[in-house]
């Protein structure tokens, strides 16, 4: 059986992740692995009891959450590698976990705002669930559908998707994503455009208000001008190369006069 502090520590644990209190949850985590590392339930080896792996498994879910509501996705990655072990190896032996599709929905998206689309369908073929399942399933639907609408260049749909996010910490990883997309988007203006009317730039973008684009114009380097109502792209200067004309003649003559000879 877990030591009577940790399961005193896990309590509280969950008190203060649902009271929304991150920073003393935080201070709590670190305590806590701490704890599970002495007592051996970090990684688990043997045959430990199953009440103690439901216990630690659900404080490394938190973590697992606590890293995306504070916006430190190596938090994430490390707490989701250690999960690996509670939702693989000791599946058979333990409940089902209300948070695990979540996550595994999340780490999915992760894969997408990195651009790791290899590692995104192996990761997904990978999953304990039939095909037929993958998109009944609303945590796992979603990263799915963003891939496809990525592929497709339908942005407008990735946007809207954030609406429909199954859990506010999708949102986090959808905002990503877009911030990906609108630099692309804007490099395409750049080179298409000399100027664009700033409501234009603004739905072409996906930006809600004119603030909004304003602050990432001036992070691209374009000049905004509010009077005339448009923002004048930032020309990059072309570099010239110089052709050697003379030596590609002479080279051309020195080939005519050889194909003359074997002639």
């Amino acid at each position: 059986m877990a030591p009577p502090q940790l399961v005193q520590l896990y309590r509280e644990l969950q008190q203060t992740f649902t009271s929304g209190n991150l920073q003393q949850t935080g201070v709590l985590l670190t305590r806590l692995k701490i704890a599970l590392t002495e007592t051996g339930l970090l990684v688990p080896l043997g045959n430990p009891d199953p009440q103690d792996l439901v216990i630690a498994r659900d404080i490394l879910e938190v973590g697992a959450f606590w890293s995306i509501r504070t916006k430190d996705i190596p938090s994430f990655d490390r707490y989701f590698s250690q999960l690996q072990t509670f939702y693989n190896d000791f599946s058979s032996v333990l409940p089902p976990s209300p948070r695990e599709y979540p996550l595994r929905g999340l780490n999915l998206i992760r894969l997408l705002t990195q651009n790791r689309i290899a590692d995104f369908h192996t990761t997904l073929e990978s999953l304990p669930l039939r095909a037929d399942a993958l998109t009944a399933n609303p945590y796992i639907a979603h990263p799915i559908n963003l891939e496809q609408w990525l592929m497709e260049g339908s942005y407008s749909k990735v946007w809207n998707a954030r609406e429909e996010a199954p859990a506010e910490e999708y949102k986090f990883f959808v905002d990503s994503l877009m911030g990906t997309i609108r630099n692309e988007i804007a490099s395409c203006e750049e080179t298409a455009y000399e100027s664009l009317p700033l409501k234009d730039a603004a739905t072409l973008l996906f930006f809600k208000n004119q603030s909004e684009l304003i602050a990432f114009a001036q992070q691209r380097g374009w000049q905004v001008d509010l009077t005339a109502g448009k923002i004048n792209f930032a020309k990059k200067t072309e570099e010239k190369v110089e052709i050697p004309k003379e030596k590609l003649i002479l080279a051309n003559l020195q080939y005519a006069r050889e194909l003359e000879q074997i002639v």
